[in-house]
This record gives C-alpha cells, sequence and structure tokens, in this order.
C-alpha cells in the first residue's frame, strides 16, 4: 500500500500493485485495475516513487504477489 492525499486532504492508501495509469493535471488521477478512480494532489511522478519504493520493500521481502488473481471485471 502506499500513502497518498484526496483532494480534501483526506489520506488514503492504495494498492500500489493495482495501479494501472496515471493521469496529469491540475491534480492526479488514479485509476486502479478494477475500475476505481481516485483524484489525489501528489504528482505523477511522486507516485510512481512511492510505487518503486513499495515494490523494492515486497521484492526484498521475497513475496511473490498476484493482486488480481481471482478477480474478474464485469463490463456495464
Amino acid at each position: 500500500m502506499i500513502i497518498v492525499h484526496k483532494l480534501n486532504g483526506a489520506e488514503i492508501r492504495l494498492n500500489a500493485e493495482l495501479i494501472e495509469c496515471l493521469e496529469g493535471g491540475p491534480q492526479t488521477c488514479v485509476i486502479l485495475a478494477t475500475g476505481n478512480r481516485f483524484l489525489v494532489v501528489e504528482t505523477p511522478e511522486e507516485i510512481t516513487e512511492r510505487v518503486v519504493e513499495y515494490r523494492r520493500k515486497v521484492n526484498a521481502e521475497g513475496k511473490a504477489v498476484n493482486p488480481i488473481k481471482g478477480y474478474k471485471r464485469e463490463n456495464p
């Protein structure tokens, strides 16, 4: 998980393994593989740095992670 902040300042934790896309602008839209979207104040570069840091930590522990095992996206 990585910590980011919504536009109202609320702290949220996102599963870094589920981040599919980052859209920059005045705020950053984080799009997850589940289809959920979050607007946050951090820049795409800051989020990318946090994800890299998170993955280094996970890989150092030697654990394999499959964040979407068993997940099935339903198209509306």
